[in-house]
């Protein structure tokens, strides 16, 4: 892992706070307005990109572009520029795109700063509500309507007490779809399509597990650094690192994490 100065850990938190605060603007241009149309990035299944997306990430470009341009960046829409520091950003413009055409407030603005090592610092941000979590650095708290408070994932509790959140019911793969079904009536409650809202609702300390096949950097390692800040644990469905993407298991804590995943591993 890179040594970051308290300086440079200072200016990565404030340009990170920037950028969450140009995709809230650019994204709500256009949230729930009439009209909204989206192409598709797929030919067998819907994939959405709207003009928010684009928008979304182009401003956040902008922001790096002004205030780090030796850092690399990843971005789901305009993908990699390369960068000289040994950081890169992952930008997902608009994390649950479905749920922003659907006019549901369980999208997001996934933004996090990484090293070779993985994500350091990472924000999963809400526009419209106006929450944003944050952790690394030695940050783990949320801010919005009712004040800013602390990050802290819930306590251990038998895997029969846990309530689980996914995206899709249909996850993934066959053999994924098989794993994720093994384990759903293990739980007290299994919730679905609330997209990186999931992951924020970990760190805050309300639910137990999200599990997800198929994922992107982009799509995760923000919410990596906000789990992991707030004393979750996320890893892929064998117990590794997952900051690249694939099947993803987080976590509130270490033991409803091995029960998780010793019932997906059959």
């Amino acid at each position: 892992m890179a040594h970051l100065d308290a300086a440079v850990q200072a200016e990565l938190i404030a340009t990170a706070a920037e950028m969450a605060d140009v995709a809230r603007e650019a994204t709500l241009l256009h949230f729930r307005s009439a009209g909204l149309s989206a192409e598709t990035k797929e030919t067998t299944h819907f994939d959405p990109v709207t003009v928010a997306d684009r928008l979304s990430e182009e401003r956040m470009r902008a922001v790096l572009a002004r205030r780090r341009p030796q850092d690399a960046v990843l971005g789901e829409e305009m993908g990699r520029t390369e960068g000289t520091s040994g950081l890169t950003w992952v930008l997902d413009p608009i994390d649950g795109t479905r749920s922003y055409l659907a006019g549901t407030p369980t999208w997001g603005v996934l933004i996090s700063v990484a090293d070779e090592t993985g994500p350091l610092y990472g924000l999963i941000d809400q526009p419209y509500i106006g929450e944003r979590f944050e952790g690394g650095f030695g940050r783990a708290e949320m801010t919005g309507p009712h004040g800013t408070r602390p990050l802290k994932t819930r306590p251990a509790r038998p895997l029969s007490q846990a309530i689980l959140m996914s995206t899709f019911p249909e996850i993934g793969t066959p053999e994924e779809g098989a794993a994720f079904r093994r384990l759903v009536p293990q739980v007290r409650m299994t919730r679905y399509g609330t997209d990186c809202y999931a992951y924020a609702l970990i760190a805050a300390g309300q639910v137990d597990l999200v599990v997800e096949a198929g994922l992107q950097p982009y799509d995760v390692q923000a919410p990596i650094a906000v789990i992991e800040a707030a004393g979750g644990i996320v890893t892929d469905w064998q117990g590794r690192p997952v900051h690249q993407g694939g099947r993803v298991l987080a976590a509130a804590n270490v033991a409803v994490h091995a029960a998780a995943l010793a019932v997906l591993n059959g």
